[in-house]
């Protein structure tokens, strides 16, 4: 089984939903940014394009596939007991990668817990990402060394983040940006409504990046929002674009455009990305609980990675040796992920009290101290 085709792995069953949740709204949607259509055709639109070599562009399908891979490594990780939890990017590897592409170096990136996509574009190595959900750390890597920050799990509050360390560089002078991803239903939060608030009135260079993946876990963007998501921009003061989010070539040139913006002081942006999560929530969801397979269906048929696979076949931009090598590639990184897993050591148990207060704090030497006596109670003649 090629690598692409991980989408439709996973087995179909009739959908048990909750009432109503099969017949969503299907209401005329404003027009979306769109490069490549879904049958892999190249198109123009008036305000945004990229201009890219057949070797850029297999990098892209290449960056695509091995997140994909990545996922499904973990996915498949997590069920056999190996990690905690995963919350899978199944879907989305076009919004990811092609946003993650379009920032620099001294950019500055904000993520949820499920930007694999973008962690790879920074240069992460994907094992580090697992350690978190494996319990053994609490995030793996140094945010500065790649200006990507740990992953944030409380929703919404990374884009409070994002937003004043905006408003710093902005002080410092620097002509860099920041890019703050979220999902649609973190954009009910009210962090995000403050966090528009301040970069609107400040002109923070930051750049909004929500993927609309259509569900906030089981709650669908109609039961969420009342207008296109995008177009809540304008009530704070600043512009809203929506792009095709299976389109890795729009999200490209959309959020470089939006990054341009904001690196010449005219302040934030809103990037909806509109997607789809063709997997779960996370791996402790059932989403055959409240969607209908047929959505799942029409959404595969717009898998990002195909389409541009489609469209480098058929500009002759690769061959069939490329996709060979990519996918022993893929193999490789598969059997890396699943090695390092297995080898990460258990972290003393006593780590969990430390680096959390600068200077101490009389509560948590307390707990440290009892569960110090708690982990005595087990040693050797102690009482087992």
């Amino acid at each position: 089984m090629t690598v692409e085709s991980t989408a439709a792995r996973k087995p179909r069953r009739s959908s048990k939903r909750t009432a109503g949740a099969g017949a969503r709204k299907t209401a005329a949607e404003p027009e979306l940014v769109q490069l490549l259509t879904p049958e892999g055709e190249r198109v123009e639109h008036p305000d945004y394009d990229v201009d890219l070599s057949p070797e850029e562009l297999r990098g892209l399908y290449r960056d695509m596939v091995l997140t994909r891979r990545f996922d499904a490594e973990a996915t498949a990780l997590q069920r056999q007991g190996e990690l905690g939890l995963w919350a899978s990017l199944l879907g989305q590897e076009a919004a990811q990668i092609g946003s993650g592409r379009a920032l620099r170096d001294d950019d500055y990136v904000f993520p949820t817990y499920r930007e694999h996509g973008v962690a790879w574009c920074r240069g992460v190595d994907p094992t580090n990402l697992l350690g978190m959900f494996r319990g053994v750390n609490h995030g793996g890597w140094d945010p500065n060394t790649n200006n990507f920050h740990l992953y944030t799990i409380v929703i919404g509050s990374q884009t409070l983040h994002a937003t004043g360390y905006a408003m710093g560089i902005a002080k410092d002078g620097a002509d860099s940006a920041v890019v703050a991803y979220f999902g649609d239903g973190a954009s009910s939060q009210g962090d995000v409504a403050e966090a528009f608030t301040f970069s609107a009135v400040y002109n923070a260079p930051v750049v909004f990046f929500c993927q609309n993946n259509q569900w906030a876990i089981s709650e669908p963007t109609e039961k969420q929002m009342r207008v296109p998501l995008y177009q809540r921009a304008q009530g704070f003061g600043f512009p809203g674009v929506r792009v095709d989010g299976n389109d890795v070539l729009a999200c490209l040139a959309v959020t470089r455009s939006a990054l341009e913006r904001a690196r010449r002081g005219e302040g934030p942006t809103l990037v909806e990305a509109f997607t789809y999560r063709m997997g779960a929530h996370t791996t402790s969801d059932d989403p055959t609980k409240y969607r209908a397979d047929e959505e799942r269906e029409a959404w595969e048929a717009k898998d990002p990675i195909l389409r541009l696979r489609s469209y480098l076949e058929k500009a002759g931009h690769a061959d069939a040796a490329f996709f060979e090598e990519l996918e022993t590639e893929s193999e490789t990184l598969g059997k890396r992920v699943r090695e390092a897993v297995r080898a990460m050591p258990d972290p003393e148990p006593m780590a969990i009290f430390e680096n959390i207060y600068a200077d101490g704090h009389a509560l948590v030497d307390e707990e440290r101290a009892q569960f110090a006596a708690y982990q005595a109670s087990f040693t050797d003649g102690e009482g087992n």
